[in-house]
């Protein structure tokens, strides 16, 4: 059956425990790891990264009804994109896109890979809406590290319903019924270790690509003589060691933008400073920064060229009024044949047909405004996913943009900014929720093609904090590795090589 991790989580030490402590890497200079010093260096709560910043403002009834109303169905937030045009539209003519434009930097999966990797770094589910906690008693399940805990579970000991019984270093993988699909139970249900890593078809297909990554690792450290009792944690650490490697030099550098990520690199974190106490996710990441990938989902997308009785597969991000085992929208949670990616659309691979997000602005693709969710803590009030970001705001007590902005020295956006705030007599247009201000920020500062001063500052000091952090990354333990799996590009290691090694790229599909 499937896991809900909603209160659960896996320690690092138990986890390596499982493994086997100091277990060899292959492919990594023959390193050996420790489990000791990892199991003591993580926070299993949430925390603050600027804590002596005042919140945005109060939590008060007037306050909460603005947020819910900045976030409603046309209004400020809205692309309004043309519904009624339909999917194939919707998904091919710029036309369409007046108010949503696409973003000719960043791939469609991006989007996909950025949720993927944000279910590795946090869950939280507890945190009444709207009402203020404080964030260092509220549990965080994944460990705040690169680590891919939200797909390896507890192991193949911790978590056997998640592997292969018949060969217990890999994980499961079942059949969609043309291609690869996530193991199913009776119900329809994915046997994931992260049930979020089923809310729709694009995070689904590329956990199911991750797990055809390992399976094909697995073979490989068999193959270079890894002793028995050290395959899986051998075939883990190279797994995770590219997937580091791809967030940190090909996710990053597109969403936070490179002088970002080399300012921070060179310059050292400034303001994400856990240590000497635990490494931990602060909340103006989690829930404020790092949501900028709301703003990215298109209205509609060429999913495949071939799965629809022959025709390209079109399909809506959220239309309500489809129903069924197969609705011709993105949602999560079914089987079909046809639902599957065609990467060359949705990554990189220079062959032309790549695909892009929208642009990181406050205006969000329509059917993000229905999109289903799961029910709010309790009692929490009756919001959409972006209401809930908003809502979030204050149950963190986050600062405001303006504020953060004078903090690290970055440029500030200013009042005349927001002048759509302005009506709401609160303030918000002077003191904007963090949220609001980096999607606002990224279209002003960067054009909507990546995150403005603030936002990528956060970005990447934590991304790259956490990496630096974790006694088991490479940038801790071989600082300087190089990926040492097949790539287009010598030394760099892209999401269309580990795609291509996991044997769903454009060529696979088509054998």
């Amino acid at each position: 059956m499937a896991i809900d991790n909603a209160s659960r989580g896996v320690s690092r030490r138990r986890l390596l425990a499982g493994v086997g402590a100091g277990a060899l890497v292959a492919g990594t200079g023959g390193v050996l790891l420790d489990a000791t010093p990892a199991a003591a260096a993580f926070s299993n709560r949430f925390g603050r990264m600027f804590p002596s910043l005042p919140a945005f403002g109060s939590a008060t009834t007037q306050m909460r009804n603005a947020l819910i109303d900045l976030s409603r169905v046309g209004g400020p937030m809205d692309a309004r994109d043309p519904l009624n045009v339909g999917a194939e539209a919707l998904a091919d003519q710029q036309q369409h896109s007046i108010n949503n434009p696409d973003n000719f930097s960043i791939p469609q999966g991006m989007t996909y890979f950025g949720q993927f990797v944000d279910h590795d770094l946090a869950f939280e589910t507890t945190a009444p809406l709207g009402t203020p906690v404080d964030p260092t008693t509220v549990p965080n399940p994944r460990t705040p590290a690169l680590d891919l805990d939200s797909l390896y579970g507890g192991g193949p000991t911790g978590n056997p319903e998640l592997y292969n019984s018949a060969d217990p270093a890999k994980l499961k993988i079942e059949s969609g019924g043309r291609f690869e699909d996530l193991p199913r139970n009776s119900s329809g249900r994915a046997v994931v270790f992260d049930v979020r890593n089923d809310e729709n078809l694009p995070i689904a297909q590329i956990t199911a690509a991750f797990i055809l990554f390992h399976n094909r690792v697995v073979d490989l450290v068999r193959a270079q003589g890894t002793p028995a009792a050290q395959v899986f944690g051998a075939a883990r650490q190279l797994v995770t060691w590219h997937y580091q490697w791809i967030v940190l030099n090909e996710f990053l550098p597109l969403i936070a933008g490179p002088g970002a990520v080399s300012t921070v690199l060179n310059g050292g974190r400034r303001f994400y400073r856990p240590e000497p106490n635990a490494t931990f996710i602060p909340v103006e990441f989690t829930a404020a920064a790092f949501r900028f990938g709301h703003s990215q989902p298109r209205p509609a997308y060429l999913v495949n060229r071939t799965g629809n009785g022959g025709d390209e597969f079109y399909a809506m991000l959220f239309d309500p009024a489809l129903s069924g085992a197969d609705p011709a929208d993105l949602r999560g949670g079914k089987r079909a044949a046809r639902r599957y990616l065609d990467y060359q659309f949705w990554f990189q691979f220079f062959d032309g047909q790549v695909r892009w997000s929208k642009w990181i602005d406050v205006r969000n693709s329509t059917p993000l405004f229905g999109f289903p969710l799961p029910p709010p803590p309790s009692g929490s009030p009756s919001a959409n996913l972006l209401g809930r970001d908003l809502l979030r705001q204050l149950t963190f007590g986050i600062p405001s943009g303006q504020r953060i902005a004078a903090h690290i020295g970055a440029p500030a956006l200013g009042s005349f900014n927001f002048p759509e705030l302005s009506g709401y007599g609160l303030g918000l247009d002077s003191n904007t929720p963090l949220f609001y201000y980096i999607l606002k920020e990224a279209q002003l500062q960067a054009g909507g093609g990546s995150l403005g001063a603030v936002g990528g500052r956060i970005v990447a000091e934590v991304l790259i904090g956490i990496a630096q952090l974790d006694p088991a990354s490479y940038l801790k333990v071989q600082p300087n590795w190089r990926p040492t799996l097949p790539a287009r590009f010598s030394g760099q290691f892209t999401m269309a090589d580990l795609l291509t090694y996991a044997r769903v790229d454009p060529a696979s599909r088509n054998s």
